[in-house]
């Protein structure tokens, strides 16, 4: 076989091989009708939206940390979000104590508006938006 046949053979092959690999694969006979029932929409927004807290879990004066977010309340009623992503060398946050947003890898601290309060973090944590929605915070 010389070298041009070689290369048409495996062409062929290599098309043979995609097009049986982009076939349909689905159970669903092809003489089925798509599904046309209309999608039920939920009136509650804050379920469509991620809940990271209830307003009750995240103290006056402190806060908590959900997943990658740090939720604090400075003041009664004032809540702010931040990455919980230290803005040094990327270590997580750990702790919110004493007013503070902790992180234990190098020693930042953060204030409550997400601030630095101590480094060697060069800056502030990332804000990330968020709304109350009754007695829940939710990402916005």
């Amino acid at each position: 076989m010389d070298r041009r046949t070689a290369l048409a053979t495996t062409a062929v092959a290599a098309t043979a091989l995609t097009v049986a690999g982009c076939s349909s694969t689905s159970n669903q006979p092809a003489s089925a009708a798509p599904d046309t029932t209309p999608a039920k929409h939920d009136s509650n927004p804050a379920k469509k939206q991620d809940v990271l807290a209830n307003t009750g879990d995240v103290p006056v004066g402190g806060g908590v940390i959900t997943g990658d977010t740090v939720i604090t309340q400075p003041t009664a009623g004032s809540f702010e979000a931040f990455s919980s992503t230290c803005t040094h060398l990327g270590c997580k946050v750990n702790a919110v104590t004493d007013g503070l947003i902790k992180c234990p890898c190098h020693g930042s601290t953060f204030h409550l508006d997400g601030t630095v309060a101590s480094g060697p973090a060069p800056r502030a944590l990332d804000s990330k938006a968020i709304r109350v929605d009754g007695d829940q915070i939710v990402s916005a």
